[in-house]
């Protein structure tokens, strides 16, 4: 992992939360549904654009943007089981349909998740079906693993036969980032 291991000048809290939501990559979503019950789902981060701190991509149509139109709240949970960090992200969510906003983020790969359905646009920047969910960070909380993998694997050992809470990393908070130009 090259951000723990970087010589030179000290990484600002929003660039080291950035390079692991950017390595981590796959966020679950919650949302809250019409009748007060929360669901989560697996979303891929997409690159940064203006008009939100984090971007998704989802069809038209989904229950995740009922979810949102009726509570725009989100938390945003995203966990490296093999460095043991993780991101909490609470926020508020943004609907957009902005084709130029969806032309500066699209990516080949969204073509596997819109298949061709009789449309030659499947997947690509102008099929109507994609939709976009932007994520405006109200706070923002992360552990950085500052250890290599042999001294977490010790403070871990460490932990289970003392009773210890181990020693990983860095906890971080964000509160309100300053916005992407």
């Amino acid at each position: 992992m090259t951000h723990h291991l970087v010589e030179g000048p000290m990484k600002t809290e929003l660039e080291l939360f950035y390079g692991l939501v950017k390595e981590i990559q796959i966020a679950m979503m919650t949302t809250r549904q019409h009748d007060g019950h929360l669901r989560s789902r697996a979303m891929a981060n997409q690159k940064h654009a203006a008009g939100a701190d984090l971007w998704f991509v989802t069809a038209d149509g989904t229950a995740k943007l009922r979810d949102i139109q009726h509570d725009p709240h989100v938390n945003l949970a995203y966990c490296n089981p093999s460095t043991m960090e993780w991101i909490s992200v609470s926020g508020l969510a943004i609907i957009s349909r902005d084709r130029q906003t969806i032309g500066e983020l699209w990516a080949a790969d969204w073509k596997m998740w819109f298949p061709d359905e009789g449309d030659p646009r499947h997947g690509t920047p102008d099929d109507p079906r994609l939709v976009l969910i932007g994520v405006q960070i109200h706070a923002a909380e992360f552990l950085d693993v500052t250890k290599s993998k042999p001294a977490v694997i010790y403070e871990l050992v460490k932990g289970w036969l003392t009773g210890a809470e181990p020693e990983l990393g860095e906890m971080h908070h964000l509160k309100e980032p300053k916005r992407h130009s």
